[in-house]
């Protein structure tokens, strides 16, 4: 867990501490080629000039970090985060840490982000969401040694601590719940694809809709966004075969469908069900309320920062399964036409 230090950079650049000093501040004493050669290694174990009095002191920052890379606009309809960092937040506050959030365009943007806070000392550790396929951030946040916990798994986490949830195991609840009503042709919105967990479920809802021959259920991709959402559900039941049942990868997107599906004059539930993951006030709110998923949220967001306060501490990284979502029925569900 050791932060990168001045005499790191002097290690790999061949040079005095001292001679570090004159190039990160930009004093004579050092060849131009020399000064370079430093800055570049600097940059690259995420060393930079402002944290030296703190590297030198041996001063922690007293907060961990959180970087989404998704659209600013879309967080502040998305229950989800906002129930995930409440439960952080209620975490921290009682050991006297702060959460630095930011959000950033890409992949790229947040290792880079990365790169710096660690370097300038801003944070003592990351949280780490929206795991990927092959996700770069994981072997990057390795090499730094900066303490993380990454919120999904089990795979695709390399070293690191992660907090997770059987998101198969609660998708597969959800089409044997369907299915036990009568449903055969059900469809699913997913979210952004390249997710692990968006893979997860996908895979999930195809084995399980094979095993329970559903020949006609589909997946379409979506973005959680309500606009996209409704998108996906004119496409479904516009279809020449209809779906009688819709899952949706959270709560707004399945507001959105429910709203599609009243202007397209079909009954809810009586001529199509709907289920939402991920529960929320919302799910309650709507006419009629939403069949959803749902788990303790901001309990899954203390547990995650729980775990990184002790990784902070030096404790061992450990794969740590957390609650699984279980289906809420609801007014949004129920056996399907017979005569669809």
């Amino acid at each position: 867990m050791k932060r990168p230090t001045i005499a790191d950079v002097a290690r790999r650049a061949g040079v005095s501490k001292g001679a570090v000093s004159y190039a990160l501040n930009g004093q004579p004493g050092v060849s131009e080629a020399t000064r370079q050669r430093i800055l570049a290694i600097a940059a690259e174990i995420g060393f930079s000039p402002s944290s030296a009095a703190r590297a030198l002191s041996g001063a922690t920052a007293r907060a961990i970090g959180l970087i989404l890379a998704r659209p600013a606009q879309t967080l502040g309809i998305e229950p989800f985060f906002m129930e995930l960092i409440s439960g952080v937040e209620a975490e921290l506050s009682a050991r006297s840490y702060a959460l630095t959030l930011q959000v950033v365009a890409d992949q790229d943007a947040e290792i880079a982000v990365y790169r710096r806070w660690w370097g300038e000392r801003r944070v003592d550790g990351v949280l780490v969401c929206d795991l990927r396929t092959d996700d770069r951030r994981v072997p990057v946040l390795e090499e730094l040694r900066l303490p993380a916990v990454v919120i999904g798994g089990p795979s695709g986490t390399g070293r690191l601590t992660s907090v997770w949830s059987d998101d198969a195991a609660a998708l597969v609840e959800t089409v044997e719940y369907l299915y036990a009503l009568g449903h055969r042709r059900i469809a699913r919105v997913g979210g952004l694809p390249d997710l692990l967990h968006t893979a997860t479920r996908t895979r999930a809802f195809g084995e399980v809709c094979q095993r329970l021959g559903l020949a006609e259920a589909t997946t379409v991709s979506s973005d959680y966004t309500g606009e996209e959402g409704a998108r996906a559900t004119r496409r479904l039941l516009s279809s020449r075969i209809r779906p009688t049942a819709v899952i949706y990868d959270n709560d707004v997107m399945a507001i959105a469908g429910l709203s599609v599906a009243q202007e397209m004059k079909l009954a809810v539930p009586t001529e199509l069900s709907i289920v939402a993951w991920d529960d929320s006030p919302l799910c309650r709110l709507v006419h009629p309320p939403l069949t959803a998923l749902g788990r303790d949220i901001p309990a899954y967001g203390a547990h995650a920062a729980r775990h990184l306060l002790q990784a902070i501490e030096g404790a061992a990284a450990v794969v740590v399964e957390d609650e699984t979502a279980h289906l809420t029925p609801r007014g949004s569900t129920g056996p399907p036409p017979s005569r669809p």
